[in-house]
């Protein structure tokens, strides 16, 4: 039986193979502890895991709860909601945290419902405001930070991967617990019946050494040439975008850099009207070098950027294009 914690910080495994946010997480959970937060346990669900759950421990000195059941070989949403709603009204955490992945926001505000417990989702942040603890999220697209703060008994968080820099702790108790729980997981009106890989992926953009990524400061879909055109100009260009983009059909979603899409590492990354939002950052952070431009001098994306252009993509990829047709011919 896992001792009582106040920080439960909840993630899958699949075939041994831990989601990687794991570790964001419990950087999360530390800093939630530097600011009053007790103690603090992780909870995995999935199957494979004993070996996984064993070398987590053994890296964090963190007590880990083993949550294995049939129903849990595979990703369903009434699943993971009735496991987790059943730890939480066993343990009664203070905070119950996940990633804000496809799979975490999903699942969290419907165990937030069933449990009764408050919820907020998208967090990239903590602060002390007015003697109360508070959680940071972008709002209105990433162009201001807005602040919560809960007062439910137990309140569910998903956390933005990639702000919560993990480090090895310098000391780690040898006897942090593995503690193995078999669940029975009876179904829903769900059913897995099987996954299919999609016929396209996004290693075109995530080998690409050069990105033309594209938001929605484009305006327009017939706009989407210019950007074609000044991918061109570049050798071994991708161009890539932002989520909404590729709803709207603009692009393919293998070319979505972000929480949801791809995370890309290229030697230079041109954002062309992408505000910034915490979502399509995490995805392109690793890239060597950043140019931005937007016509909002206080986009957030400024603040990634190496070189920062206060204008109109419209106006501006054009003289781009340009630029880079003439110095290529005089290379030639």
């Amino acid at each position: 039986m896992m001792d009582p914690v106040e920080i439960m910080l909840v993630t899958a495994c699949h075939k041994g193979r831990l989601d990687p946010e794991i570790y964001d997480l419990i950087a999360f959970g530390r800093k939630l502890q530097e600011l009053g937060g007790g103690a603090m346990g992780i909870w995995i669900l999935g199957d494979g895991v004993d070996t996984a759950a064993q070398k987590l421990t053994e890296q964090v000195g963190l007590p880990v709860a083993v949550v294995q059941g049939e129903g849990l070989s595979h990703y369903l949403t009434e699943t993971f909601c009735a496991v987790v709603a059943q730890e939480i009204k066993a343990l009664q955490p203070v905070f119950v945290c996940t990633g804000h992945t496809s799979r975490g926001w999903e699942w969290a505000p419907a165990v937030a419902a069933r449990t009764g417990a408050g919820c907020i989702c998208g967090v990239d942040g903590l602060v002390e405001f007015q003697g109360r603890l508070c959680f940071q999220r972008d709002l209105y697209g990433g162009k201001i930070k807005g602040l919560y703060a809960s007062s439910a008994e137990t309140t569910v968080i998903t956390v933005q991967p990639g702000i919560f820099k993990f480090e090895p702790p310098a000391e780690i108790s040898p006897a942090a617990p593995v503690i193995r729980k078999d669940v029975s997981c009876p179904l829903g009106s769900s059913r897995f019946l099987g996954s299919k890989k999609a016929e396209t992926d996004s290693t075109h953009i995530t080998s690409a050494p050069i990105i033309v990524a594209v938001g929605n400061g484009l305006g327009d879909e017939g706009n989407m040439k210019l950007v074609h055109r000044l991918a061109k100009c570049l050798p071994r260009a991708e161009v890539a975008g932002t989520r909404i983009l590729c709803d709207r059909g603009w692009l393919e979603y293998s070319r979505q850099v972000g929480v949801t899409g791809a995370s890309v590492t290229p030697a230079l990354y041109l954002a062309c009207g992408i505000s910034g939002a915490s979502q399509h950052v995490v995805g392109m952070r690793g890239a060597k070098f950043v140019i931005a431009i937007n016509t909002d001098p206080a986009a957030p994306i400024f603040n990634e950027a190496d070189v920062c252009i206060v204008e109109d993509i419209i106006q501006f990829m054009p003289l781009m294009e340009d630029a880079f047709e003439r110095l290529a011919k005089a290379i030639e």
